[in-house]
């Protein structure tokens, strides 16, 4: 089932083009080559558009990074061009596919704890809005109807408690003497 080019274009600019720079800091940090994360974004791009020609996906972060992680496998595999005879075991090839390695694991779990404690500074219906949106991938207007409350209020807590987690967990700390 083909979805209308305006939908798609509209979704497209609302719900992918705000994952910009979060997408281009996992690009960065996942590539050696600096000079091919633009160009890697744009294949993204391009492969979440067509997906969404056909069906527009739900929920949209993940699918996107999920499409980028692929796409980043598949130019790992095309730079390690290893011969089926030169290596018997695939697992030799070294591209973890499923698992992390360790101390990422640990690190994914540290900011797992670090989000949830800052998820409970915000206030309770900011934390409800955030919760909805960025955990279960619910629309704006699917969170209105759940809460009783209007999508331009889902918009705003949304927007007030993405600014403060932000502020929680990425603004400097104390340095020692500051009073702080």
């Amino acid at each position: 089932m083909a979805v209308n080019a305006s939908d798609v274009n509209a979704w497209f600019v609302r719900e992918v083009l705000p994952l910009e720079a979060a997408l281009m800091h996992f690009l960065r940090l996942s590539r050696r080559n600096k000079g091919d994360v633009e160009d890697l974004c744009q294949d993204v791009y391009i492969r979440v558009y067509e997906a969404a020609q056909k069906e527009i996906p739900h929920p949209v972060k993940p699918f996107v990074f999920t499409v980028a992680r692929n796409l980043l496998i598949n130019r790992a595999k095309r730079e390690q061009v290893v011969s089926i005879e030169a290596v018997a075991d695939l697992d030799a090839l070294g591209i973890a596919l499923d698992e992390p390695e360790p101390d990422r694991s640990v690190m994914a779990r540290q900011e797992l704890h670090l989000l949830e404690i800052a998820l409970e500074q915000l206030p309770p219906r900011c934390r409800e809005v955030v919760k909805l949106s960025r955990i279960e991938g619910l629309t704006r207007s699917e969170i209105a109807q759940r809460m009783g409350i209007t999508e331009s209020t889902v918009s705003a807590h949304l927007t007030d408690g993405m600014y403060a987690l932000a502020d929680l967990l990425f603004r400097a700390p104390p340095t020692p003497g500051s009073g702080a």
